[in-house]
């Protein structure tokens, strides 16, 4: 498997911030980057189109267990694989389906071998075992694939969190071992990604960052965390993974989170962040925005015609009024749920290259200290 190229190019002075460059056979990623969550093969309410232009994504993700129930295997490789089954011409990376093996603690029985669970759409009876993850993983053909984990839930006894990461580490090698068994479907080079686990244990995260570090995989992702735990202790836990994880590969933390999470997340050493937050909380009326955050659904801004967000980069943000998305969310029409989800993405996208900008002029401390008082007022 050809080597993911990732160039670090600068790292904060006297900090842990860094900024990069990932390249794949889809394009070159600035980092630190958000991803969209792109969970059936779309990002809700946004078209492809949108997401290039309005968003500016360079990156969005793809989910092994979604896909694999629907549309199913068989169409995605008569499709070509799901770049061009959904016409996504830049980089995809899919999740292994540990997280929803976590979310089904009601349906699914974990063994050795794998995770059998119940379908959400059926009832039907599955089985994930690390090769067939490593199986539909190479049909959907995402450039990025993450390895079969467990994530344990907050709170795990010390013994759960421990085995659980054994089983974790040992998936693990098993992934490795089937991946070199097969090739790409496509024509493009598709790259492992191991899972830190290890619970809210300090030396367990440790010493599943040095078992990850061993496989000298092209990029380390960490899991488990954003599961309940408090945001301080994510932060410890986050530190503690960067310090133990290789410089010279991406870091990439899964499902986290909040405009502040990630700002705190990157001056730790963080390069990768994905998060259904922007496009959920949209629906649901709330706004990120460059001056904090908003509930459009508030009668305050019936009368406010200025724009969403001046300081984005984005037409909709730009073109579209406060009153007028508030009237559309009251009255329930799809393209509300349309403007806020463009909107907070391209507001995400904004503050990671903001971000990035601010590392390489040596700002980023005294910036993200200012920029996280901010974005956590209540407009």
């Amino acid at each position: 498997m050809a080597a993911l190229e990732f160039s670090l190019q600068h790292t904060q002075k006297n900090g842990k911030a860094r900024a990069g460059k990932i390249t794949t056979d889809h394009g070159e990623i600035e980092t630190p980057i958000f991803m969209p969550v792109g969970t059936a093969g779309t990002v809700k309410a946004v078209t492809q189109q949108q997401l290039v232009n309005d968003v500016k994504a360079e990156i969005i993700l793809g989910n092994t267990y979604h896909l694999y129930l629907r549309p199913g295997i068989e169409v995605l490789e008569k499709a070509g694989g799901l770049h061009k089954f959904n016409g996504w011409q830049k980089t995809i990376l899919t999740d292994s389906g540990g997280y929803q093996v976590f979310s089904l603690s009601g349906t699914r029985k974990i063994k050795e071998e794998g995770v059998t669970f119940q379908s959400h759409l059926d009832g039907s009876s599955h089985l994930f075992s690390p090769e067939k993850v490593m199986d539909i993983q190479r049909s959907i053909g995402a450039d990025i694939i993450m390895a079969f984990d467990e994530c344990p839930p907050y709170p795990s006894t010390r013994d759960y969190a421990e085995t659980s990461m054994h089983l974790t580490h040992r998936w693990l090698d098993r992934c490795f071992t089937h991946l070199a068994t097969s090739e790409p479907k496509y024509g493009h080079t598709q790259y492992l990604f191991p899972i830190v686990q290890g619970g809210t244990y300090t030396d367990l995260r440790m010493e599943s960052c040095q078992y990850i570090a061993s496989k000298n995989a092209t990029g380390n992702a960490i899991g488990g965390l954003s599961v309940g735990e408090p945001e301080e202790m994510m932060y410890d836990l986050c530190a503690v993974c960067c310090d133990n994880l290789p410089i010279q590969k991406p870091r990439y933390l899964m499902g986290v989170g909040t405009p502040w999470n990630i700002l705190e997340c990157i001056g730790l050493g963080i390069d990768m962040f994905d998060c259904v937050m922007p496009t959920r909380n949209g629906r649901n009326a709330m706004l990120f925005t460059t001056q904090g955050v908003i509930n459009i659904d508030n009668k305050k801004w019936e009368f406010d015609f200025s724009p969403i967000d001046e300081a984005l980069d984005c037409e909709v943000s730009h073109f579209y009024s406060k009153s007028y998305l508030r009237h559309l969310v009251k009255s329930k029409e799809f393209l509300g749920l349309t403007i806020a989800s463009i909107h907070n993405l391209a507001f995400y996208l904004w503050l990671v290259q903001e971000a990035r900008t601010q590392i390489l002029l040596n700002n980023f401390d005294s910036w993200k200290k200012d920029m996280v008082i901010r974005l956590k007022s209540r407009l």
